[in-house]
């Protein structure tokens, strides 16, 4: 018996004419749920410029923008189509980022792209709830979907939530609700059954990201106060691991570190874990139990000591493996983190969460992909100065895990790397719960929102952040209108300055929340001022990386870019060092580095890319060469420093002046170094 999609179309669109649908304008968390702090702004009330916006277009000019057409998985006979080909997360992944990229940048034909896939699985839902590819029963039964044993795994279904949701926010299509509600009544039915059949259904994966389908699940009820979703969240958080209860009880971070036997690996894989950072603020909502957002603050901060790297990001290699300098992360694990503390910060509405995102943003995400977003790396070391197939160091390690290229290491990286640079530019921006606007991160761009009474504003933020410490933020009103405005001072800044039309305001002290309410004239600048001090920080192996602002600087060390082909996975590029990388910073700079480093500011390119020609800034200290510190197997092994944090092995007699530069614009770099002496 053939499958009738038409069928399919039809009886979603009677059943969604008869289901109650929500509107556009962000809403609170109501009835049982605790209120965020701030709320997400509908997709598309951002607007990226400057250096940006030129990343956007390098992504939509890119993979992002033709996946569709390159990579076979995603072209041939696709399952989200109707296809009998991919039917697993690859798609699903690829829409998470390709579908906000289509709106922020407003781009027909991306739009036309990702509409394709989301119309189809909004007119082929079935008639019990379920949706997605036509699973093995169903091609071969010829009948559809009535239980959660006849489908799939749902793990690619909660990315697809996330899709939709996202969709629904950009364009209000009456479709979603009922959708959504359907496939969750689905859901609830199903988990009445017993734990043998759920097994079968909520495999591993989806078992560790539950949270994931809990959050569209609270985000529907926001929209429709259904009694059941509250009801099938905790259903859900029974099938969920226990990740608020690990990071709050600090035992599963340090199995984590030894990597003990007895622990799964699923707890400690380095994407799962992303995943779960923002787990606790999900679960806070129902209820608004402290211990929640206690527990969030205690996993991040373990995580983060006990395996931390200086670009921001943790190793995740593929597990949790430690915090030295030679050991990696996945990109997909940096692109997940920083959704999580997207979601995390607007719960919140605490800096921990918004100065982590910059720092993974502006630091490790750009180090791992091409120029033209064509190729990633699969595993980023943060000291690598030879990237090349081969053996390393990592818990899980293929033969092109190093290399650059479209597809070494696992492909997940390759079909989900697109949601970070999109997700950060649409979380810049949010609502505030007294109708305000909120910057929480920063970057060139323009927003638009009703304010105040209903009074619409666009304000358009230029700035070279995170180069430089300015920002200056431009109003335009039809009316004069009160409103707050709220802006976040970052950790690192000791104090910033407000200013409103050249006048200055108020001073504000570091790590917290500013606001500024008053009556808004059209044409208002108010200027932000957080001043850059060169500053150093103290890593694994008694190393130390140089800062400044929310980037952190890394030794320029040229580049030799080796193209290969591999008979299975195509082209990729292998790079050496062609400049000496084998340095320790003296212990002046480290004492002092406001004293003994030297700035040196450039403009920042219209057709800005991350990498060494077009590094905005350059940090130049002093330095020796350690003469014995080589490459074992092609990695940088941090050599032996003494307790009190220097070398005290043979160094070069003559001090050279190096230069750093921004960690997002290296493929090859030292980030953190030893200490020597003056």
């Amino acid at each position: 018996m053939k499958i009738n999609p038409t069928f399919f179309c039809l009886v979603g669109t009677i059943l969604a004419s008869a289901c109650q649908t929500g509107d556009r304008n962000p809403v609170a968390h109501q009835a049982s749920l605790v209120s965020q702090k701030y709320i997400e702004l509908p997709l598309g009330s951002i607007k990226p410029e400057g250096w940006l916006l030129t990343q956007l277009q390098i992504m939509n000019q890119g993979s992002t923008g033709h996946l569709d057409e390159t990579y076979p998985p995603l072209r041939d006979d696709n399952g989200w189509l109707g296809g009998k080909g991919e039917s697993l997360e690859a798609t699903p992944y690829w829409l998470d980022g390709a579908l906000p990229l289509a709106w922020l940048l407003d781009d027909s034909s991306l739009k036309k792209k990702v509409m394709k896939y989301v119309d189809w699985v909004l007119d082929n839902q079935r008639p019990s709830g379920y949706f997605g590819p036509f699973t093995k029963y169903e091609q071969e039964s010829g009948k559809q979907v009535e239980r959660a044993d006849q489908g799939d795994d749902w793990w690619p279904r909660m990315i697809m939530l996330k899709v939709l949701q996202q969709h629904y926010s950009a364009t209000v299509d009456q479709r979603v609700i009922p959708f959504m509600t359907r496939y969750f009544r689905f859901q609830y039915d199903n988990l009445n059954d017993s734990t043998e059949l759920i097994n079968r259904y909520i495999e591993q994966t989806a078992n560790s990201r539950c949270q994931e389908n809990s959050m569209m699940v609270y985000w529907l009820y926001n929209h429709t106060r259904d009694p059941f979703l509250l009801s099938l969240a905790e259903k859900l958080r029974k099938q969920t691991y226990e990740w608020d209860t690990w990071m709050g009880n600090r035992d599963w971070l340090i199995n984590a570190a030894v990597q003990q036997n007895d622990l799964d690996w699923t707890h400690r894989h380095g994407v799962n874990v992303a995943m779960a950072i923002k787990t606790p603020a999900i679960y806070y909502q129902a209820g608004g139990d402290p211990k929640y957002l206690s527990a969030l603050k205690t996993g991040f901060t373990d995580l983060m000591a006990l395996h931390g790297l200086p670009n921001g990001i943790f190793s995740a290699d593929e597990d949790l493996h430690g915090n030295d300098p030679t050991q990696a992360t996945e990109l997909c694990a940096i692109v997940e983190a920083m959704y999580s503390l997207e979601v995390a910060m607007g719960i919140t509405g605490d800096n921990t969460y918004m100065d982590a995102l910059e720092r993974m943003a502006f630091n490790a995400l750009p180090a791992q992909t091409t120029d033209d977003y064509n190729m990633r790396q699969y595993l980023q070391m943060p000291n690598q100065v030879y990237v090349s197939a081969g053996d390393y160091d990592f818990s899980y390690c293929e033969y092109l895990s190093n290399a650059f290229g479209a597809r070494t290491g696992w492909y997940c990286c390759l079909v989900n790397m697109h949601q970070g640079w999109a997700k950060y530019a649409t979380h810049l921006w949010y609502k505030t719960p007294d109708n305000g606007l909120a910057a929480l991160a920063y970057g060139p761009s323009t927003v638009t929102a009703n304010v105040g009474k209903g009074v619409p504003v666009t304000i358009r933020e230029e700035t070279n952040y995170p180069f430089t410490g300015k920002i200056d933020f431009i109003i335009s009103l039809p009316e004069s209108a009160s409103f707050p405005v709220e802006f976040r001072i970052p950790a690192w800044c000791k104090e910033a300055t407000v200013s409103l039309n050249g006048v200055t305001l108020q001073t504000e002290e570091g790590n917290r929340i500013a606001r500024v309410e008053r009556t808004w004239n059209d044409h208002d600048k108010l200027t932000l001022e957080f001043p850059m001090q060169v500053a150093t920080s103290s890593w694994a192996r008694n190393s130390r990386a140089v800062e400044r602002g929310p980037l952190v600087y890394a030794l320029k060390v040229g580049e030799q870019w080796e193209k290969k082909v591999d008979p299975n996975l195509g082209e990729y590029f292998d790079i050496y060092p062609t400049t000496p990388w084998n340095y320790g910073l003296v212990r002046s700079v480290i004492e002092d580095p406001g004293t003994h480093a030297t700035v040196v500011e450039k403009p920042v390119n219209g057709t800005f890319y991350w990498n060494q020609e077009n590094a905005p800034v350059e940090i130049r200290v002093n330095a020796r060469k350690i003469p014995d510190w080589k490459l074992v197997r092609g990695v940088p092994y941090q050599p032996v420093t003494k307790r009190y944090g220097q070398y005290d092995g043979v160094v070069d007699e003559m001090v050279e002046t190096v230069t750093l530069i921004p960690y997002g614009c290296t493929k090859l770099r030292i980030v953190a170094f030893p200490v020597v002496r003056d």
